[in-house]
């Protein structure tokens, strides 16, 4: 099974799943990872989502859509608006629950259009695995912005998950390893980034981006909108 977590979304969201999706982590126990989050309504978005949708504007280009709930929303406001996912199962159900312009592709190898908002939600950004992939994810998305194009998403800062103790050497503490296991077939380890405000920040002055946080929450979770400057 190449694709474990679209199949198991796509069985989800048929109604016949009767396996559970489950996630292995580097720091506790597996977990099971809720599907239902990826099929919601705007009325069951949190606050955070919905002022990130009500910031987008221009062409936009949701990045890492998954069953496409909210290129659903900004397609209802009359947005003109592409979803993408590295996932073909995902995009078929995105086709199937009413988005027009759904694509499966890989965003470090996009290159086919610009677009003037640039949006990852549900921790989207978290694709860069590493650091060093955010910067060149921060490096690649100015080719796909437009001048006076933005960036939005969302991340948190993960420290208390260590309780004080902070992994020392070189690596990020928020470079984290998953595994998703279904029904019986697990996929490879692969790299998922959580980034603090202050290190988003000063990475992405590095990059030529300037950061500003639109909303934060009691769990160290916030909204940034990043804008190039050079």
């Amino acid at each position: 099974m190449k694709d474990i977590f679209g199949q198991a979304l796509f069985d989800h969201y048929k109604q016949n799943g009767k396996h559970k999706l489950w996630i292995n982590n580097t720091y506790g126990p597996k977990e099971e990872m809720p599907l239902d989050v990826y099929l919601r309504t705007v009325d069951e978005m949190p606050d955070l989502e919905i002022i990130a949708l009500n910031n987008c504007s221009g062409k936009i280009l949701d990045i890492g859509a998954g069953a496409g709930s909210h290129a659903l929303v900004l397609q209802n406001k009359g947005l003109d608006i592409t979803a993408m996912d590295i996932s073909e199962l995902a995009v078929t159900i995105m086709l199937q629950r009413g988005v027009k312009r759904a694509v499966a592709a890989d965003i470090f190898s996009y290159r086919q259009d610009t677009y003037d908002t640039l949006l990852l939600m549900m921790n989207g950004i978290g694709l860069c695995g590493t650091v060093e992939g955010l910067r060149r994810f921060l490096q690649h998305a100015k080719i796909l912005l437009n001048k006076g194009g933005q960036l939005l998403f969302d991340s948190s800062d993960i420290a208390y998950l260590y309780e004080e103790n902070l992994p020392g050497g070189k690596t990020y503490y928020g470079e984290l390893s998953y595994q998703y296991i279904y029904k019986g077939n697990k996929t490879d380890w692969f790299k998922w980034l959580y980034i603090d405000k202050d290190n988003l920040t000063a990475i992405a002055a590095e990059e030529g981006w300037i950061t500003q946080v639109l909303y934060e929450d009691d769990m160290d979770q916030y909204l940034a909108r990043l804008t190039c400057f050079i």
